[in-house]
This record gives structure tokens, sequence and C-alpha cells, in this order.
């Protein structure tokens, strides 16, 4: 599917029903059936797929519904990580885990996620995946000699299901790598390592870098510049950025920098309920467009949609997509 000027996306995850929230933790008390948590979530990916769709979201997500969190969903997949599967009772709790031994490669399941989108949408698709650096921070390292030779082994495995879901018919691949804003001393390796995941993948790559959204709040605060200019090595189609909550100053490294990718413009603050009119949607992306031409500029929410209620998420995501259009409408004047 051929995509518009000033396309729209969603970050990954959507709004998390509070009857989901309590089926996840009846499982972990072993109160609810593996079988029975399954239906629900097929019923709750297929629910955000069409809120997307209805709302005008041109690459969509299937919600990521089905995952705990961002690490625990990958932890539990790699060969090789040790998971203490009763070390949390609550469902967005993180797992105790550890690497001991040397991770071995085998299917990390992403494909079916793949399938499930071609099976349930005709939009174009997009799937997550949490970035190197985010898992070695979290994942206890009891067998690399570093936290970069650890991101690299962790690269190896993933770059190999990234290829599998691109067999299958992936075209649109995210990276999640939210703890760089607290750690930009580790960005030469962590760049070294998004480039090894993404070797040979023939998709359209998305480097997302955002300031934390743990419980709704960031965990970090400060400015894009430190990304400069080590982020221009990595080897994306688009790095994707939030600026709805934090304002548009950065906008200007893009053209400091000349950076050469596109860039995801987060125009939806997600820490908030407040719903975004479409024109103010509308004129943030006109402020960017003053820096990147409209075939570099797609439109999204500052971060994933999980902490917010469901009439909140989509109402927002309804804006996101009026605004994106009323733009793509004066482009064409």
């Amino acid at each position: 599917m051929t995509l518009p000027k000033l396309a729209t996306t969603v970050i990954g995850s959507y709004s998390m029903s509070a009857w989901l929230e309590r089926a996840k933790n009846e499982y972990l008390a072993r109160k609810v059936s593996r079988h029975d948590l399954d239906e629900m979530y097929d019923a709750a990916r297929k629910a955000a797929i069409k809120d997307q769709e209805v709302a005008g979201v041109d690459v969509v997500s299937d919600g990521e519904l089905h995952r705990d969190n961002m690490i625990d969903y990958f932890a539990e997949r790699i060969p090789g990580v040790q998971v203490d599967h009763g070390s949390k009772r609550l469902y967005y709790d993180f797992f105790e885990s550890v690497v001991r031994s040397k991770l071995a490669t085998a299917s990390l399941g992403l494909a079916d996620e793949v399938r499930f989108l071609q099976k349930f949408t005709q939009h174009t698709a997009k799937i997550s995946v949490t970035g190197p650096h985010a898992l070695v921070k979290r994942l206890r390292n009891e067998h690399y000699p570093s936290e970069d030779a650890f991101a690299l082994d962790l690269a190896r495995v993933m770059n190999a299901e990234l290829r599998e879901m691109v067999r299958v018919g992936a075209t649109h691949i995210q990276i999640d790598e939210p703890y760089y804003s607290g750690f930009s001393e580790d960005l030469a390796w962590a760049v070294k390592a998004i480039n090894a995941l993404v070797d040979g993948v023939n998709a359209h790559i998305t480097l997302h870098i955002c300031y934390g959204n743990r419980y709704g709040k960031p965990s970090f605060e400060g400015s894009y510049r430190y990304l400069f200019p080590r982020i221009l090595e990595a080897k994306v189609s688009a790095i994707s950025l939030e600026f709805a909550r934090r304002g548009e100053d950065d906008l200007q490294l893009f053209k400091e920098f000349q950076v050469p990718f596109a860039l995801g413009m987060g125009v939806i603050d997600v820490k908030t309920h407040d719903i975004e009119s479409p024109g103010m949607v509308a004129d943030r992306i006109r402020r960017a467009l003053d820096v990147i031409p409209p075939e570099r500029l797609m439109i999204n929410p500052d971060c994933g949609l999980v902490h917010l209620p469901r009439d909140v998420a989509f109402r927002k995501l309804a804006s996101m997509a009026e605004g994106a259009r009323l733009v793509r409408e004066d482009l064409g004047k």
C-alpha cells in the first residue's frame, strides 16, 4: 500500500483496558488459564487494530496488548535468558532475569505477529522490537565481559528474527530505545548494536528514542542534542522523537546536522488526558515543515498509548490523523 505524505502511525502500544490488566494479573496468580488469556489477547488486539483504522491512522500496530512490558516479552523468548517466573505479582513489573551463558539463536515468535496483522488488516502494519541497549539495561549480565559485548550478541540473536519477519512480509519495523536519554555515554556502542541488529534487514526501520513512559511518566529530561552527530551513523530509515510534551526546539538539530533520514515527529502528548485539537496538531506539523520536507516527515504520538484510557487514546489518534490531513490538503493546493 502506497503511503501518503505525512503518513500517520503509532509508536506501538494501545490503551490497556482494566479488564485485560486484571486478567494478566490473575494469570500470574494462576486464576486464569493460558488458553483464556490468549483468547482475550486475540479480541483486544483485533479491537486495537480496528480503533486505529477508524481513527484514520495510516500505519497500524496490533496494540502490543499481549505483551506485559517491553522487556519481559523478549526476555522470555531469547534462549539463554533465565527468567524467574515467580518474581513478580503484577504484569507490568519486570521479572528477575539473568544471562549466565552465551545466547542462542532460535525463533522468537515475532513472525507470528506479522502474520496476525496480515490476517486482520489491509493497512500497512508495523512491529516494534525492544532494542539491545534497553535489554542490556534491564537483564542481569553474568556472562559477557562488557555491556557492549552483551548488546552485540543480543543484536546477533534478534537480527535473525528480524530477517524472518521480513521473509514473511514485514515492511515496517520499529526499534524502541527508551534509555539512550539516561545513558548518553553509551551511545557509541549502542549505535553499533543497532547497526548489527538491522544488518541485512530489508524493511523500513524506525529507531524510536523517547524519555521514557513508565506508568505514564518520563524517566529522563533534557535535549536530544546528545544524540548528534553519533546518531547519524545509525543505518535506519527514520528516527522517531517526542516533541509534543517537550516543545519543538530540537527540530533545529535536523537542520544543523543535515540529518539524512526521516523524522517520526511526536505531535501527541501521551502523558496527559487532554485531547489535542486537529488544528494544534496541524500547527506542530507546519513548524516541522520549516525544517524537514514532507516526504521525510511521518506523524506519530510521542510514545505508546498504553497508559491512556481507550476513549482518550482513540480521540488523540483521530485528532492526529485529521491534523495531518489538514496539512496534506494545504500542501496539495
